[in-house]
């Protein structure tokens, strides 16, 4: 059996438990979009370093983790284009009079920004350069973690008559797991690709991943994507 990213992080009863249990993956549907989940300044940086270094100016950095999922992410966006996937890009909601989420969580007399530090909180949602969407491509603003609350996405997966949601981008264990269970919850099949999505932490990456395996998604590798894509937008133009 191929390994997974989290079978190290499981115990024995865990194991046991997987050995009698029946599991079945939901599959694609006929009407795939992808997602990019906040794949934005903030959790990059201006260049590649280790998390505890990178976290020095960027506090939300996922470190190299984020740098070594570009070439992947690259990968799937890139097919999903070729094969007339649609693409719908989500970011963070700035410089709009809207507290983030995450506010109550920050101290509550922040120390004053230098003129640097001002700068990087002012690009922080920047989506990269790496993955800019392109021309006809959505791009979708939110508050809070799921790309779906408060945000138009599910009235654009309707106008696209989307079935299947596959989800790159970051956290693991935050915007994307987050998305991801509304997604369910809404009904559609989600697909997270492993390679293209990550974390600033191993553990949470893992077993968030386990679990959306378990209860809300086919956790999938890049490879079986690419593979699925490809078939799929081959049997769009023979249709056509």
């Amino acid at each position: 059996m191929t390994s997974r990213v989290w079978d190290s992080f499981l115990t024995e009863q865990d194991k046991a438990h997987l050995a009698v249990s029946t599991h079945r993956n939901m599959g694609f549907g006929e009407k795939p979009v992808l997602l990019l989940i906040d794949l934005y300044r903030w959790v990059f940086g201006d260049e590649p370093q280790p998390l505890l270094e990178s976290i020095k100016e960027w506090p939300g950095s996922c470190g190299m983790a984020a740098w070594d999922s570009i070439p992947h992410i690259q990968t799937l966006l890139q097919s999903a284009r070729d094969n007339g996937i649609p693409v719908v890009h989500v970011t963070g909601l700035d410089h709009a009079g809207v507290e983030d989420w995450i506010v109550r969580r920050q101290p509550e007399n922040p120390p004053q920004l230098s003129p640097e530090a001002a700068d990087r909180r002012y690009r922080r949602y920047e989506i990269i350069d790496e993955v800019a969407p392109i021309e006809g491509e959505a791009v979708l603003r939110k508050s809070s973690p799921s790309a779906f609350w408060g945000t138009p996405l599910a009235g654009h997966l309707n106008y696209l008559d989307a079935d299947t949601i596959i989800v790159c981008g970051e956290s693991t264990s935050g915007c994307v797991r987050s998305s991801v269970v509304d997604g369910c919850t809404n009904r559609y099949r989600m697909v997270v690709v492993e390679e293209c999505v990550f974390d600033r932490h191993e553990a949470s990456h893992a077993i968030n991943l386990f679990d959306m395996n378990q209860k809300y998604a086919d956790v999938l590798p890049l490879s079986d994507v690419i593979e699925w894509m490809a078939a799929w937008g081959a049997e769009q133009k023979f249709k056509g």
